[in-house]
């Protein structure tokens, strides 16, 4: 079923590739790799901390449970680096001894078979890993992981540029938007670049909102966020000698 040559794998990376969002990528590969290993669930589970498995796109619940078991035990096939480098296969889950509580609930809940591989950047590094669930007993073949381990290269890359290219927008679109908050200060109350921005960073930090989110609502609503007891002033050298800061937010 999975029978891919270099072209194959060549066109499903730029397929792949060619999701506009991290979500539709993950979904993409997670429903490509079901599809392709006739698997009864499959998802991506991403490693944020050691107390904390982000589940990506996964096809059921369930799936969602068996990371947050693995998270609360402590245990499992993604705090477990003694597979480093290759794929890992369980074909009975209630017969494996690698982690024996969390296999022993993994297949209380109706999952047998397992095939997973790692996701690691061009670097090496291991961000997560790949994953196929089935509900009966399998075998794998060698096809199977050969499949597998090659796919995984692929996704890996699709996810980490998708991301690259996601935080990329955001950096993009924060300064833009920092941008304009700055314009609106700089018209209204005649300040220069600097003395715009000094006045947006204070304010993030004196009350603890971020940055951006300041920005926004200053060119939503043309004036700060409303706080009780705020005063916000410029120390007096900075204060543009005709146009004071009120003693309250400024609203413009």
């Amino acid at each position: 079923m999975h029978e891919h040559d270099a072209l194959d794998f060549a066109e499903l990376a730029a397929t792949l590739q060619s999701a506009p969002t991290p979500t539709e990528t993950a979904e993409d590969i997670v429903r490509y790799v079901r599809a392709q290993l006739d698997a009864d669930h499959a998802a991506i589970s991403v490693v944020r901390s050691r107390s904390r498995i982000e589940t990506i796109a996964p096809t059921d619940p369930c799936v969602e449970e068996l990371d947050r078991r693995q998270t609360v035990l402590g245990e499992g096939p993604c705090y477990d680096g003694a597979w480093a480098g290759e794929t890992l296969t369980v074909s009975d889950l209630a017969e494996d001894e690698r982690w024996p509580t969390w296999a022993a609930e993994t297949a209380a809940l109706g999952v047998t078979s397992l095939l997973a591989s790692e996701l690691t950047t061009v670097e090496g590094r291991r961000i997560g890993c790949i994953s196929a669930y089935w509900t009966g007993r399998r075998c794998f073949t060698q096809d199977d992981l050969a499949f597998m381990a090659i796919f995984a290269r692929h996704a890996a890359l699709a996810l980490t540029r998708s991301w690259n290219e996601a935080g990329l927008n955001t950096a993009l679109d924060t300064r833009k938007v920092i941008g304009q908050a700055q314009g609106i200060l700089m018209e209204r109350h005649g300040l220069d670049e600097a003395r715009a921005f000094e006045v947006l960073r204070r304010y993030s930090q004196d009350h603890n909102i971020k940055l951006r989110d300041v920005a926004a609502h200053l060119i939503d609503t043309r004036q700060l966020p409303t706080i009780a007891t705020t005063t916000l002033q410029l120390p007096k050298a900075e204060r543009p000698p005709s146009t004071p800061f009120q003693q309250e937010p400024v609203r413009l």
